[in-house]
């Protein structure tokens, strides 16, 4: 999780697995098979009322915030690239706070691991770690598998710092986005980006709201700041 201070949603990136296996393997056919009738067997036995309660535990504003965006993202995803300029701008303008979560779906080849770097860049300084998400943003046709570690050797480069030959030894990044991920699944993320707009008023009818039309962004901001207390 990382937390900071004009257009209607279009098609977004779908989970297609019940489980996340990370690495540069394509799941085989036969496991793809057997991954998806896991998850329809997971969403037959997950209740909703545990859904919208593990929803009401995780999607809070920050300590000090009454309103914030959440949001569950993919820097592989095209439409989390589309979405970010915006969410970037409500931020500034609403003043709240937006809180990111990795969510690197199995269908993409290299969202995980830049993920990972993000991770090692935030380390740095959180402006150099969101600087890196921008670059994967706007960069996502140019990046691949094979060339996302010589592109962010470079991107280091210019940023006057270098990547140290082991850039995660213990796995403390890695396992930092496995937890997002997980915590992702717990309370039902199908998609990326997955946005909602959250308040700190727990007895209100609804706490949080995720944003479908993001045209509707901005009423749904003032409506829940209306709301928080």
């Amino acid at each position: 999780m990382k937390v900071l201070q004009n257009a209607t949603a279009t098609v977004a990136c779908v989970l297609l697995f019940g489980s996340l296996t990370y690495g540069q393997k394509m799941a085989s056919k036969g496991g793809a098979r057997k991954a998806a009738k896991h998850a329809v067997t997971t969403s037959k036995t997950t209740g909703t009322a545990t859904v919208a309660q593990d929803k009401a535990s995780v999607l809070r504003p920050p300590k000090g915030a009454k309103v914030a965006i959440v949001l569950f993202h993919d820097l592989q995803c095209p439409d989390c690239a589309r979405a970010h300029p915006l969410l970037e701008e409500a931020k500034k303008n609403y003043n709240i706070p937006l809180v990111e979560h990795d969510f690197p779906l199995p269908m993409h080849n290299w969202s995980f691991n830049a993920a990972v770097i993000a991770r090692y860049f935030d380390t740095k300084s959180q402006k150099l770690g969101d600087a890196w998400r921008d670059y994967c943003y706007r960069n996502q046709s140019a990046l691949t598998p094979d060339n996302l570690m010589p592109q962010a050797q470079k991107f280091a480069q210019v940023n006057g710092t270098a990547l140290p030959f082991l850039l995660d030894p213990d796995k403390s990044l890695e396992n930092k986005v496995k937890a997002d991920f997980a915590l992702g699944q717990k309370i039902g993320i199908q998609h990326t980006p997955t946005i909602f707009v959250v308040n700190n008023n727990r007895s209100a009818a609804e706490p949080f709201i995720e944003v479908v039309d993001r045209s509707q962004l901005s009423q749904i901001i003032e409506d829940m700041k209306a709301k928080a207390k």
